[in-house]
């Protein structure tokens, strides 16, 4: 039988103008300690987010979201926070911030597999 290890994960948000605290989740990040998997989700649906708020610049955000990946891939184009190690990535991923891209609160679960992980939350929170 498989074993279950601890994963952390925080959704992604589009939060368009902090002070209305609505927003719209993008994707998902997961963190897997024992299975050192850090790995973000993320679809930018141009037309929902148009609808959500006419005034996002949706290239700008495009480039946001793919410095979480980069990030999260540990790549030398995530910059300066891609060289730490996995977890302190995943902890200045879903640091608190009021930007446009943020994440939520921290939950944790127990999982076998934290890809498969992954795509699950992704599909039930995301999309």
């Amino acid at each position: 039988m498989p074993e279950n290890h601890v994963f952390e994960y925080a959704t992604i948000r589009v939060v368009p103008r902090a002070e209305r605290e609505e927003f719209l989740n993008v994707g998902v990040i997961l963190y897997c300690p024992k299975q050192k998997f850090l790995q973000a989700m993320i679809v930018i649906d141009v037309q929902k987010l148009s609808a959500f708020s006419s005034h996002l610049d949706i290239i700008e955000l495009e480039q946001n979201l793919c410095a979480f990946e980069r990030i999260c891939n540990g790549t030398k184009e995530g910059g300066p926070i891609a060289t730490l190690d996995i977890a302190s990535r995943f902890r200045w991923l879903t640091a608190t911030r009021s930007t446009i891209v943020q994440s939520s609160k921290i939950h944790p679960g127990l999982t076998t597999d934290a890809e498969r992980t992954l795509n699950r939350l992704y599909h039930q929170l995301v999309l």
